[in-house]
């Protein structure tokens, strides 16, 4: 279930017409100039980290420093949840399965836990356990393969939360069965873009991007203007990634992607994605080419994408507007159809030269 592709701000430069970071000569009106203290250029800078390029962005003066703690935590946090090194907390955590608890740190904790919560509240979309799937398929990786329906039986008997025992005082977790894998990616991204955006925030930053491979979190006003909402792009599925078919306004928010577009792998013609059905084994096959959700935290982003995901267009939208907690969504459809959740139908715009339109939701099934 891992995912996450998102969106334009991945290189500001070529959206400067999205985050309004204009020319000298274009003319502003006065309440529309940046704060005092907001850099037009902001101190930027680029890593490979968690399997994805990490950009961070920081527009307030003299900040430039804060650089360096906030990748430091990116690195910090990858080492601890990722599966796909030895050495991590939670591999250490499924090398474990069947034996004993293993007693983790305070922030892979936290993250488990809120994992857990997300595997009972996902109406079955989205399950922490799904780690014996994705390794089966290993999409993503050099040593992707579509497995043989006998291996897919076997990994889906270990693929239930509910054998996941945690420990609220000792700060352990246990996998009740021998080869149960915890598999965080659907939602470790999530988790560290808002323990970034703490750092920031500690440093006395308030205004900038982060962007965590698709995880986007976007802090303070553009530095457009002290007034002004950053402009955000929404990825066009079928296009290159920076491809936009479609602009919001946000501030203080995060803007967090699953989609079938970028991560699969290609078998006898057919694609398999990367977003997997606890239930099948297999991809989910619906009528969603992708989903963006909108939302404060980027690890409840994270965890609703998947689960939403999983339930198609109409039940998503749905169970997004049922949260009612300010988070909202964006789904756009393998037919070439956008659908968004009520409370944003009147500020996301799609893109003039886009070969979407806007979907009727009255005529969804």
């Amino acid at each position: 279930m891992r995912k996450k592709l998102l969106l334009s701000l991945i290189a500001v430069c070529t959206l400067v017409a999205l985050v309004g970071c204009g020319s000298s000569s274009e003319k502003t009106a006065d309440s529309d100039k940046p704060a005092k203290g907001i850099l037009s250029e902001p101190y930027a800078q680029e890593k490979f980290l968690l399997g994805t390029y990490v950009r961070i962005r920081v527009y307030d003066e003299g900040k430039k420093s804060v650089l360096t703690p906030a990748f430091d935590r990116v690195k910090e946090l990858g080492d601890k949840i990722t599966i796909n090194q030895s050495g991590s907390e939670i591999d250490e955590v499924n090398a474990q399965a069947g034996i004993k608890p293993v007693k983790v740190s305070d922030d892979v904790y936290s993250l488990v836990k809120k994992a857990y919560e997300y595997s009972e509240d996902s109406r079955g979309g989205f399950d922490m356990a799904i780690g014996s799937v994705t390794q089966l398929w290993r999409i993503g990786f050099d040593d992707a393969r579509k497995p043989s329906q006998e291996e897919i039986d076997q990994a889906l008997k270990l693929v239930d939360y509910h054998k996941i025992e945690l420990n609220d005082e000792e700060k352990t977790v246990y996998l009740k069965e021998k080869g149960m894998i915890i598999d965080l990616g659907a939602i470790a991204k999530g988790y560290i873009t808002d323990e970034v955006v703490k750092v920031l925030k500690d440093n006395g930053v308030t205004t900038a991007i982060v962007d965590l491979g698709g995880n986007v979190y976007v802090l303070g006003h553009s530095p457009r203007g002290e007034n002004q909402d950053w402009n955000v792009g929404i990825q066009d599925p079928n296009l290159a990634r920076g491809s936009v078919l479609g602009t919001i306004k946000e501030k203080n928010k995060t803007l967090v992607t699953s989609g079938i577009y970028e991560r699969y792998l290609e078998v006898d013609g057919v694609k398999y994605h990367h977003l997997f059905d606890p239930q099948t084994g297999y991809p989910f096959d619906n009528d969603i080419a992708s989903v963006t959700i909108i939302t404060n935290k980027s690890v409840d982003g994270d965890g609703l994408s998947t689960a939403v995901f999983s339930m198609g267009v109409k039940k998503g939208l749905s169970y997004v507007e049922e949260l009612d907690n300010g988070t909202n969504a964006i789904f756009v459809t393998k037919e070439g159809k956008v659908y968004v959740t009520d409370p944003i139908k009147d500020e996301f715009k799609l893109a003039e030269d886009s070969d979407y339109s806007m979907g009727d939701r009255s005529k969804l099934e």
